[in-house]
């Protein structure tokens, strides 16, 4: 049977002798209360060479706290069965780098909770080197995009923030912590992008706020990080589920009215993250475009809500002019600046879409266009059989689209959306023409009807105005009076 070495408590100071040693416990000055301090000294266990590991502690103020943590050195050690010498050397391993390191020795419990999930070091890591380690397992078993996510959470975010903590000291504050900072990161980014500074302006012209849904991912992220310690019992509860965050609302469309856009050109305020052109703002849009190579493609988007990743992979062989349909089935997305093709990320983004007539007439002329100057380059066209390409038939990157879509939006004067908010324009057009719910998330390509019916309940001013005027007369009156007459009078 393992004995557990008792060890011993003991004062010394740090006086020296004539000859300049260390008089240490031999001082005639340490029966003094105030002089010296306490210390404790205990044999650890050999480590894995067989080398003896005599350790001490100095520093306690009395004797009693030297003891209470000598007793505790003696718990951690007792951890171990009486005959598992392998444990009780990790156990020493971790309180040996603790004294080395000058940190507090570990929990009983926390140390008691790793042995009995059979870990290999008695120790918890840091978050930095979770992060690592979790990211190189998901490097293997998740699809690019999502594995990109990850990444990025990592790098920009849970690392930074989260990294310098040992994994069994995560906790609430710690998340609480980084989320502030997350936002008011978000508050710096709008207050120097409506500053008027080109310096702050550039200083953040690529960075992008982060909203409550990416917030939430945030979460998932580390919650999926944590999980599998949970799972082996290294780790009691999983932090991530703990910290409370605001509801991710799902932003509701905004049309850029006249009210707004004075205020927009007075203030600079943008009235919600998600705005919608008039008719005849986007007609503005389309016009300024028109003479643009990449006119087609945000022809499309504003007329049937391809996302901008569809719409670069749009293929020719899916495009059917003579039927007026297409069908979505390849989109390009980015990972980092690199991008690839892939199909869409779910089985009802996939589908066919029904084309107008104008849209089949644009999109015909972009293919004569297109022909012709594969033509005319011969063997330095690149055969994508992308629909919308650069100019020697390589894909777009959907960066550039949407920089291009910029520059248009800031020569025309018109009010800042963003492209997806040509989407979302396409949804409104739609409804106010007319179309069914149903018809709209179909073009959309939603999952669910309550996806689009949450979303687009916005409704373009001049239709909201005639269903009032239309309501008002729907109701009879044979009375008139005070505020009837007026009424009437107008």
């Amino acid at each position: 049977m393992a004995q557990i070495p008792l060890g011993s408590v003991f004062k010394r100071c740090s006086c020296r002798d004539n000859n300049n040693r260390e008089l240490g416990s031999n001082c005639p000055k340490l029966t003094q209360h105030r002089h010296g301090q306490w210390c404790w000294r205990i044999e650890l266990p050999a480590d894995t060479k067989g080398t003896r590991r005599p350790r001490r502690r100095s520093g306690f103020e009395s004797a009693t706290k030297a003891q209470e943590e000598l007793d505790h050195v003696r718990d951690l050690l007792a951890i171990a069965e009486d005959d598992d010498e392998d444990t009780r050397r990790k156990i020493g391993d971790v309180i040996a780098t603790a004294v080395a390191k000058k940190q507090k020795l570990p929990e009983a419990d926390d140390v008691r909770r790793l042995v009995r999930a059979g870990a290999s070091v008695l120790e918890h890591p840091y978050m930095h080197e979770v992060f690592t380690a979790f990211l190189a397992l998901k490097k293997k078993n998740r699809s690019r995009n999502t594995y990109r996510s990850y990444e990025s959470h990592v790098r920009l975010y849970l690392g930074p923030h989260l990294g310098h903590i040992r994994r069994d000291k995560l906790g609430v504050p710690h998340l609480e912590s980084m989320f502030d900072a997350i936002v008011e990161h978000n508050d710096r980014i709008a207050e120097y992008r409506n500053s008027g500074d080109p310096q702050k302006i550039a200083a953040v012209k690529w960075q992008r706020p982060v909203g409550p849904t990416s917030i939430r991912r945030i979460r998932e992220t580390l919650r999926a990080v944590l999980s599998p310690a949970v799972k082996q019992g290294l780790l009691t509860v999983n932090v991530a589920s703990l910290v409370e965050l605001p509801p991710a609302k799902r932003p509701t469309p905004k049309v850029w009215t006249a009210e707004r856009v004075l205020r927009w050109k007075l203030t600079g305020e943008i009235p919600s993250p998600v705005m919608v052109w008039t008719p005849q703002q986007t007609g503005q849009f389309l016009d300024s475009a028109v003479n643009d190579p990449l006119y087609p493609l945000y022809h499309l988007i504003a007329h049937v809500g391809l996302r901008r990743g569809e719409a670069c992979g749009q293929r020719r062989a899916d495009t059917y002019l003579d039927a007026a349909t297409l069908e979505v089935a390849n989109q390009i997305v980015q990972y980092g600046w690199e991008t690839g093709q892939s199909a869409p990320k779910t089985n009802s983004s996939e589908g066919l879409v029904a084309l107008d007539a104008n849209t089949v007439l644009v999109l015909r002329q972009h293919i004569a266009c297109q022909d012709a100057d594969k033509v005319r380059l011969g063997s330095d066209w690149v055969d994508s059989g992308l629909l919308f390409t650069q100019p020697d038939g390589s894909p777009l990157h959907p960066a550039d689209v949407t920089d291009r879509f910029y520059e248009i939006v800031h020569q025309a004067g018109l009010p800042p959306i963003r492209l997806h908010d040509l989407r979302h324009g396409a949804a409104t057009l739609a409804l106010a023409a007319g179309a069914d719910m149903k018809v709209v998330q179909a073009m959309l390509r939603h999952s669910s009807i309550t996806v689009t019916m949450d979303t687009y309940t916005t409704v373009l001013p001049e239709i909201a105005l005639a269903a009032a005027e239309a309501t008002a007369k729907l109701i009879p009156r044979g009375q008139t009076g005070k505020f009837v007459s007026m009424v009437n009078e107008q």
